[in-house]
């Protein structure tokens, strides 16, 4: 399968001097992971018989995404790109807004000490404790103990830090859900080290750009696969669409080949999507994701043509977040004037529907509504048996952070060793020449 997990393999294992088949079924990159075009594509994947109306312009100036996400400025994607130098292939705009909802509303995401004080989200106390709070993230180093303020990184959980700074319920709730992205409470009674790194994460990535600590491709995420099938390409790997697989096939319980029309063609190692192995995977939940086209920009977001909207689980009594990203024709993949808004979520009810309805009260008025509700699959083993190597289906949340944890551990699973970005590094200046100093 060529969904964004996989192509950034083949690419990195490429790289690496392995032999790399790339083979999809579909006659398109991007499996789960693709942008549709043109727009009657889409109605038509979600069954709209009538199509698109006039009012839409162009189908082919649509690129929709069918999992929407975008990339942390500073964050694990970004480097793979940067590292790969595939963003020769690419164009990034910034995505110009964070907001947070509470009670109803809808805040900016305070990030800076300079936000933090002018937000409305807080009073002029809980203002002060929360910059105190935001200059100890940004001084805490972790090798260095005069930094930790009586607070062990190791064993001190985040209910206690907050404790510490007496952050209210609200500030905490942003924090863990809007800054370090925790889809659920649980990080709470865990150790600080790995939130405080989170929240170092954003604030870098907002460093990096100013506007928001998010990037999102021109054209949509469809084009970050083909980056990487380009990047395998030169490093003469094989890419096959329109490929059925008929058989993998297995010798001494290991994968020794894959059957397609007839061929097999023989391996060592496999890596898929869970789609090709439904036998080797279990189901672990299911994400509700809502497609909707707006004419016009989401209300007190000051006109934003991007952003991205975090509910806290909290304010809407339930377990996980629900987001919403936003972008529109200003990133070519809408018709003039058109916004494209998705909101997702994890699934907790019989009638996930409902459960998305704060977010699509804040959209209001929808052109179109395409709802996906997608189970999530996840390997049952880990592959060092088999040899076949399982990625797991996209998640809701609305970054790159665990799809690039999904790939960095199944490169340690398959290589035996961590990924390291260095390493990857050298080798891109063997075959390209030394960089210019």
């Amino acid at each position: 399968g060529t969904g964004l997990t996989e192509c950034i393999l083949s690419g990195i294992m490429s790289v690496n001097g392995k032999k790399v088949l790339h083979m999809d079924r579909n006659p398109y990159y991007g499996g789960e992971s693709s942008s549709i075009t043109p727009l009657e594509e889409l109605y038509k994947r979600f069954q709209l018989l009538e199509g698109p109306p006039e009012t839409m312009g162009r189908g082919r100036d649509w690129n929709v995404d069918l999992i929407p996400k975008f990339l942390m400025a500073n964050g694990q994607l970004v480097k793979m790109l940067l590292y790969t130098e595939v963003t020769r292939y690419l164009d990034f705009k910034v995505v110009e807004g964070s907001f947070v909802y509470k009670g109803g509303k809808i805040y900016k995401v305070p990030s800076t000490e300079t936000e933090a004080l002018a937000s409305n989200l807080m009073g002029m106390f809980e203002k002060r404790r929360f910059r105190k709070f935001l200059v100890f993230v940004a001084n805490f180093d972790e090798n260095d103990p005069k930094t930790f303020e009586g607070v062990d990184p190791q064993t001190t959980s985040m209910r206690d830090v907050y404790r510490k700074f007496d952050l209210g319920q609200d500030v905490i709730d942003f924090t863990g859900h809007a800054l370090a992205l925790y889809r659920t409470d649980d990080y709470l009674d865990q150790p600080c080290l790995e939130t405080i790194n989170r929240i170092k994460l954003y604030s870098e990535s907002l460093a990096r750009y100013g506007k928001s600590p998010y990037l999102y491709p021109l054209y949509g995420l469809g084009e970050l696969p083909q980056g990487f099938a380009r990047l395998s390409a030169i490093y003469g790997g094989t890419y096959m669409l329109n490929k059925p697989v008929d058989d993998i096939i297995m010798e001494n319980g290991k994968v020794v080949g894959v059957k397609s029309e007839g061929e097999v063609a023989r391996c060592k190692q496999l890596i898929c999507d869970p789609s090709y192995i439904p036998d080797r995977v279990r189901k672990a939940g299911q994400v509700i994701r809502i497609i909707c086209i707006l004419s016009h920009p989401i209300k007190n977001t000051n006109d934003a043509n991007s952003c991205q909207i975090i509910i806290p689980q909290n304010q809407v009594n339930r377990k996980s977040d629900i987001y919403v990203c936003m972008i529109s024709y200003a990133h070519n993949v809408a018709a003039q004037g058109k916004y494209i808004a998705i909101a997702s979520t994890t699934v907790e009810t019989m009638d996930p529907e409902k459960e998305v309805e704060p977010a699509l009260e804040l959209l209001e008025p929808i052109d179109q509504k395409f709802v996906a509700i997608s189970d999530l699959y996840e390997p049952i083993d880990d592959g060092s048996e088999s040899q076949v190597f399982c990625s797991c289906s996209y998640d809701a949340t609305t970054h790159f952070e665990t799809t690039c944890n999904d790939i960095k551990d199944i490169y340690k699973r398959m290589a035996g060793t961590a990924f390291d970005f260095e390493n990857m590094k050298r080798k891109q200046n063997d075959v390209f020449g030394e960089a210019e100093q």
